[in-house]
């Protein structure tokens, strides 16, 4: 498994390449890298942490990071859905915490909730199910084994979190 520095320094040479920054606060970006360090673990692929991964590579193509919705998102918000990357624009204006909206279709994100099965992933002997967090001051939903450090939209502390049940 790669560190977190590794995936790091990858998130930052991306960044640099497409001309975005990473996100400053160092609590959201090492819950987002932990996340994406957690999902590749898991599933074989940085499956955005902020969405709930299907666990077929195939369907959730869309949301492997960088996703696909990260330019769009910075170009109108300022950030990416999850707040890993961020403009210059955004960062001065003050970082604002507004949520903003999902652009991932909705017949997309249905696809691991629309399975009987839970979504779980062998590791040697033992499997490791994903739970789905709700952050009980902004509403902001994210699929990870357990709950964020801290909500990447308004910075609520990882004991803020609540299993969500669909």
């Amino acid at each position: 498994m790669k560190s977190i520095k590794e995936i790091e320094a990858e998130l930052q040479a991306e960044a640099e390449k497409t001309g975005y920054i990473l996100n400053p606060d160092r609590e959201i970006l090492e819950g987002i890298i932990e996340g994406l360090a957690i999902n590749e673990e898991k599933l074989g692929y940085w499956s955005c942490p902020c969405r709930i991964a299907s666990g077929d590579r195939l369907a959730d193509m869309d949301m492997i990071c960088p996703c696909e919705y990260r330019d769009p998102d910075l170009e109108d918000y300022g950030r990416c859905y999850c707040a890993l990357y961020v403009t210059q624009d955004y960062i001065d204006s003050g970082m604002p915490t507004d949520p903003i909206p999902e652009r991932r279709p909705e017949k997309k994100r249905n696809v691991a909730a629309e399975t009987d099965e839970t979504l779980e992933i062998e590791q040697g002997n033992r499997g490791s199910e994903m739970e789905v967090w709700r952050c009980k001051v902004c509403g902001y939903l994210c699929a990870m084994p357990k709950a964020p450090r801290i909500c990447p939209i308004c910075r609520a502390k990882r004991e803020r979190f609540e299993v969500f049940n669909f």
